[in-house]
């Protein structure tokens, strides 16, 4: 279900995440850059879903063995997420003015993105589904569901740091030593398990 090339760029891309993770980390935590510190849950949130929106999407998007309408909705979802990340970077590093209830603002607009580009392609998701057809539209799931995740995320530590995202001293990320980030993490970590399982998964099939 996915050409070879794709299957290495994505695991290469895999291990690449990992190294930038680790190294994150220790900007993080160690070398006390801004944004304050990250909890090992939320660390592993933050690079699963670089990998899942920015590296996986477009390269599943550009791959002919995948279905054309699937193809059409992930190409559409990236694109419209690396001009989020653009702007996102430029508001937190340039002007550090960033505040969750824009990335709120657009993950609802990616799950209104997904869920057209599904009914726009429906006469090949209503009629007989083969394999591909399956995978793409798990893939898709699997997208949706990490942005109704993300939501979720965005409101809840918008709420305890009460809005104090922005500025020199703005708290980007959840510590894992503050007794406010708690039900955060523990909800993030009990979360990992399943959105990490559905992309290994995801992925170890489309390799078939």
């Amino acid at each position: 279900m996915l050409s070879p090339h794709t299957r290495v760029l994505l695991a290469v891309l895999a291990a690449l995440c990992v190294a930038a993770a680790a190294g994150f980390h220790h900007a993080q935590n160690v070398k006390g850059s801004r944004g304050g510190r990250i909890s090992g849950p939320k660390l592993a949130w933050l690079f699963y879903a670089v990998f899942l929106w920015f590296l996986a999407c477009p390269l599943v998007a550009l791959d002919v063995a995948v279905p054309e309408e699937a193809r059409g909705v992930l190409g559409a979802f990236a694109a419209f997420m690396w001009l989020r990340g653009v702007a996102e970077l430029y508001l937190l590093y340039g002007v550090k003015r960033w505040r969750p209830p824009y990335g709120v603002a657009h993950d609802v607009a990616c799950i209104v993105l997904v869920l057209g580009g599904l009914f726009w392609g429906r006469a090949r998701w209503l009629g007989e589904l083969g394999p591909a057809d399956l995978w793409a539209l798990g893939f898709l799931g699997l997208v949706l569901a990490s942005l109704f995740v993300e939501v979720a995320y965005a409101a809840l530590f918008f709420h305890a740091v009460e809005g104090r995202t922005t500025g020199e001293d703005g708290i980007w990320f959840a510590d894992e030593a503050q007794a406010r980030f708690r039900r955060i993490n523990r909800l993030t970590l009990a979360l990992n398990v399943p959105l990490y399982a559905g992309l290994v998964g995801l992925l170890g099939l489309g390799a078939w």
